[in-house]
Order: C-alpha cells, then structure tokens, then sequence
C-alpha cells in the first residue's frame, strides 16, 4: 500500500512514497518519515491530508486517498525562514551594518525566530530560538562545523590542523580533541593559576602610573595586551613585557595576530572572488598568517622541554609536570604511547593563543563597562573580594577560592548574557533539514545561533536588557538556562569551546586583581559603539578613569 509524502508545496520535489502496510504503529511510521525528511525534532510531526484534516492514526493513512503533507506546526506549512527583501548585488547588508546586534534582534521582532540574510552574495540563516539553536550545535547528520565552506564565516581562519579552526570531519579534529581539552581542565588550569596571576598582576606598573596621573584609558587596549599577556604566558611560559611602561606597544607577535584577524573578518564580508586577487587584503592576509606561525614556532621551541619524559594524558597529575600548556602538548602521550603529531602542535599552540586573547579581551574590556555603567555592582565586588582576601596583601588564589566568590561569578555570567563577545558560532546544514517551527534549511546552508540575541530573548528572560547579577543567584537557574539553550555563551555540544574553564578563570582572577586595586569610573567623552567588522563583539571607544585605593583590606563591618 504505496502513500506519497511531501513537505513545503507538492511541486517542490521533496516527497517520499512509502509502502505504509509494513509498519505496525502510526510512531513507527512517524520516526521513519521524521528520518527520511530529515527533521530535526523527531516529535514535531503532524500528518495532514486533503482539506488540511489531521491524520492521527494509521488506519487514517492508510484510507486516505490523497497524498499526506508533513508539518513541525499544524497551522504553519514547512518552508524557507522568511527575511528582509535583498537589494542586487549588496543583498540585506544596510539591514544588518553598522549596528549587526541591534538589527538582529530587530529583525527577529519583525520575521520571527529565524530569518534569513544575504550579505554581498552569501546567505545566512538565523535563529534566537533556544530550542532551535540546541539542534544546530550537535554534531549529528544534520548539522556540523565546516569552515572550509566558502560560505562560513570563519572560512578564512579555516586551518584544518587546530581544534578551534577545522572542520569536524577534518582528520586533526580527533586527535586534536583527544589531546587539547585536558590543558584546559579545572585541574590544569588550577596548576596555571600562578603564572595567570603574575601575568595578571604585571599591569600594576603602568596603571599605578596612569593613576597617579589622572589619566583614562581605551579600555579595550589595555584589555588587549593584557589578555594577550596571560594567554601567552600559559600557553609558551614567555613574558611579552606589554607593561614596562603605560605607552609599551603590544608584543610583534600580537600585533600580527590582531592583523590577521582584522583581515580575516574584513575578508569574509568582501565578494568571494576577491580572494584570488595577488594583492589587496586577502594577499596581506596570506604573509601576516605566514609570519604569525614562523614566530610562535620559534617562541614554542623555547618553551617545551624537547628532552623532557612523556606526560600519560590518563594522568593528569602529569600536568604538574609541564610548564605550559605547549609543553604539555608537545610531550602528551596517551595509552598507546601516541603523541600529538608536531605540526598539529604548533598548529593547537597558535589557535590558543589566538582564540585565548580575542575573546577574553573583550570580555574584560566589557566586564570593566559593567562594572561603572551599572551603579553598585562595582562597590559589591570589592566588599566581597576584600573579605575573601582578608589582610593578606599578596594572596596567591586557588582555583577553588576564585570560583567560590559567588557575586564574581554571578557578575560574569551577566556580563556575558548581556554583552556576549561571540556571534559566530556557525553549522552547516549536511542535508536538507525541518526545524523546530517548520523552517526547511536547505543542504549547504549556514545557519548561525546568534548568542546576544538568544540571551535576551524575552520569551525566555524576565526583563532581558536589564543588568541583574541577582537572577543568578537562584540555586539552580543557571542549569536551567543551560538546559534549555538560552546561556550558552561558550557554545554546546561536541564543538563547544574547551578553553571556557580558562577563560572564565583569567578574566574572574583579573577582575579580583584590579577591583581590589583600583577603583574605576566611566570617562568615555561619547556613546560607546562596537566594531561591527571585527570576530568579536568589542568596545571601540570606551574609556575609564582608574583611581588607587586607599584601603584594600577587610570592611571594617566585616572584621
């Protein structure tokens, strides 16, 4: 007994015809279609035949002599995302630039939780559905990372020998996943922790300086080249010296990695053909790559112990052993005795380093914004960060004391829910796919889960632009809002940021450092904008005034 199936309109190719007499149960016939059709939520199915009458047992697909529409909703039919109508050539790209963020979510109001964006020739879906975004971040047969697709936005950083830049079908990706990850353990980052905090504390030179003069500072420069400064420590164990001085000039390393990554992007939003031109940004973008892996090669031969014993990566107490993080990886051997193979070592180093210092230097250039644009949150830190360090002036933390500072951490997670500095987590639909809601994802596409926006969706946030630690001081709302995907700022699934453990810890252990120092106002002589152009959402023209504190101590009503 042969019934035809479709989705969409019955002229648009995609039907399947089944023998339904071999199946026992209306559910087994529903999980064969929701496989053939390739939905992503396998519950979702409504069965409609002619005069859109719901067909609800098997019996009733059996007797009906019209073919059977397949929907996610059953007042929705299945089809493409909608969006705003593309001008020749540019596409929608005055809907979204300057102000990418705010036009997300502006669009988002006006077409729903997902839409769809052609920016100069390449098109994008994008969702702030929670329940969206948790299907697009598994790795499954209906979505993966590929930024070897011309179409990626991370195409042009696509190194297919790193975790953070490959494809997750590249040949690097398993061993590379096998062996990072645990240089970026609570355990491993535990043994960092001093060289974060000496890299953290080298700052003081300067900003007392700066203080003394009464002088404000781009917040998202200094952030820069002190998050550079950290990364670069744990990772290479190597000083770059970015604060003899206030006026000290980002490390050459660091000033190439800031250059390919500001080509990168620049690169990515220009017409795809421009790549093979001999010269112009993606040429320069070619040598400044070439110069950035020929320094950290040279910077990681000075780093490892190259004669040094094998590290059991069953053991991480072997941890305790290395010097840094490229130590580590370079002498890294599991139960077979197998070693990361050297080029995807040096290959991990440079991806580190890169993604380590991006991300977190926004993320602390914004957590500083927060701390002086929104009234009392700075006095509560250093209350709770001066109890925490009692007298002891030159406290060494551990991993346990830092993340036990519940105000810290609950501050952290607002910053990032309401200033998150990611919006590229990119997945390429492997074959055409059903969303929840309906939206049909057609092969090849890339879809984008759009972090700032699912963060502030008002479905799932009581007042979601409103700056409140507070919320997270609930026992267990943060699981529940984990849970459901609407916070995930470090991405989900099998390609979920493994440094987030070091990154929370460098930036939690910074702001322990400076809050207990200095205090902070805001000195920003205009509206702070964001660059719209660059990987991550940065602060371009903020800027505060730093003022050191007079008693770094206990409260007195704490004693």
């Amino acid at each position: 007994m042969i019934k035809e199936f479709y989705i969409g309109n019955r002229d648009s190719g995609r039907s399947h015809a089944l023998d339904v007499s071999s199946f026992a149960s209306l559910e087994q016939l529903v999980e064969t279609l929701s496989t053939a059709f390739a939905f992503a939520d396998k519950k979702s199915l409504w069965l409609l035949s002619e005069g859109w009458k719901h067909v609800s047992t098997l019996k009733d697909v059996q007797e009906t002599t019209s073919p059977i529409e397949l929907r996610a909703t059953r007042s929705k039919r299945i089809c493409e995302p909608p969006g705003p109508r593309a001008l020749p050539f540019v596409g929608n790209r005055y809907e979204l630039y300057p102000d990418v963020l705010g036009n997300y979510d502006r669009l988002f109001s006006i077409y729903g939780p997902m839409i769809k964006t052609t920016n100069m020739g390449t098109t994008i879906y994008h969702t702030n559905d929670p329940e969206i975004a948790r299907h697009l971040l598994r790795e499954d047969a209906l979505f993966t990372k590929a930024t070897s697709d011309a179409s990626h936005p991370l195409h042009y950083m696509s190194a297919q020998e790193s975790l953070f830049t490959c494809d997750s079908a590249s040949p690097a990706f398993a061993p590379s996943h096998k062996f990072v990850p645990p240089t970026m353990s609570p355990r491993a980052v535990a043994h960092f922790m001093p060289l974060i905090q000496d890299a953290a504390q080298s700052v003081f030179q300067a900003f007392d300086e700066l203080a003394k003069a009464e002088l404000a500072i781009n917040v998202y420069q200094y952030m820069f080249k002190l998050a550079s400064q950290i990364i670069w420590r744990v990772v290479l164990d190597q000083d770059l010296k970015h604060f003899e001085t206030p006026n000290s000039p980002p490390s050459l390393s660091i000033r190439l990695f800031g250059q390919y990554l500001s080509l990168m992007k620049k690169a990515s939003l220009r017409p795809q053909w421009l790549k093979y031109l001999p010269f112009g940004d993606p040429a320069k973008l070619k040598v400044v790559s070439q110069q950035l892996f020929d320094i950290c090669e040279d910077a990681m031969s000075r780093s490892v112990d190259k004669d040094g014993p094998s590290l059991p990566l069953s053991d991480l107490t072997s941890l305790k052993g290395a010097s840094c993080v490229a130590d580590f990886l370079y002498r890294a051997c599991d139960e077979e005795g197998e070693r990361l193979p050297r080029d995807l070592v040096l290959a991990n180093v440079v991806a580190t380093c890169g993604a380590g210092f991006t991300t977190s230097s926004s993320l602390l250039s914004w957590a500083l914004y927060a701390l002086v644009r929104y009234p009392g949150n700075q006095e509560r830190l250093f209350e709770e960060i001066a109890n925490a360090r009692g007298s002891d002036a030159s406290k060494r933390w551990t991993y346990d004391e830092l993340h036990g500072m519940k105000f810290l951490d609950c501050f952290i997670k607002e910053v990032l829910r309401l200033h998150s500095p990611s919006f590229q987590t990119a997945r390429n639909a492997k074959q055409d796919a059903v969303l929840p809601g309906g939206y049909l994802i057609p092969k090849g596409s890339i879809v984008i889960a759009c972090f700032p926006s699912i963060q502030k969706n008002p479905a799932h946030w009581e007042n979601p632009l409103r700056f409140d630690p507070d919320r997270w001081m609930q026992k267990g709302f943060a699981a529940q809002m984990a849970r459901q995907g609407s916070y995930t700022p470090f991405a989900a699934g099998g390609r979920g940021c493994v440094g987030f453990n070091l990154a929370l810890t460098q930036v939690k252990l910074v702001l322990v450092e400076l809050v207990h120092r200095y205090e902070f106002e805001d000195s920003s002589p205009e509206p702070v904008v964001y660059d719209p152009e660059f990987l991550v959402v940065r602060p371009l023209n903020f800027y505060v005034g730093l003022t050191r504190r007079e008693r770094e101590g206990p409260s007195s009503s704490s004693q």
